[in-house]
């Protein structure tokens, strides 16, 4: 018995461990469902991974680059009252490294013109700034 309990300490760190990042990830998705849901899209554009790399991908278009989808954005949502009230329903974490992990989820608007929503996938990486999202892939529907 003597022999197992390192392993077993290693194996339990290591799921604590492997906790973190999933922690890390939900608390920066609920930030950013905080500043749309102030209304603040630049804060909205903080947990994506500020580079000309980054990947947007949605309604049969792909924008490329954190300018780009910044712009993007205050098109589509040009006011407080386009943009209502965002839900993330987080699905699934996936941690595929220390430094890389895949969200899937459901989005929801609540707002006056319309219900929209669909889902997500978002592939992160742990940043000097922590974690970032570097590729959405999302798809919308309407209730």
């Amino acid at each position: 018995m003597k022999k197992f309990l390192p392993l077993f300490l290693f194996l339990f760190v290591a799921a604590v461990r492997a906790g973190e990042p999933v922690a890390e990830i939900k608390a920066v998705l609920a930030a950013q469902t905080d500043a749309w849901n102030r209304g603040d899209l630049d804060g909205f554009m903080r947990a994506y991974w500020r580079s000309d790399e980054l990947r947007f991908t949605s309604d049969g278009t792909v924008t490329r680059g954190w300018k780009s989808t910044l712009k993007r954005y205050k098109k589509r949502y040009p006011e407080k009252a386009a943009m209502g009230a965002l839900t993330f329903t987080i699905q699934e974490v996936t941690v595929l490294a220390p430094d890389a992990a895949v969200v899937f989820g459901k989005w929801e608007l609540a707002r006056e013109q319309g219900h929209p929503w669909g889902w997500f996938t978002l592939t992160l990486r742990q940043l000097p700034e922590g974690w970032r999202i570097v590729a959405d892939h999302t798809s919308s529907a309407e209730k």
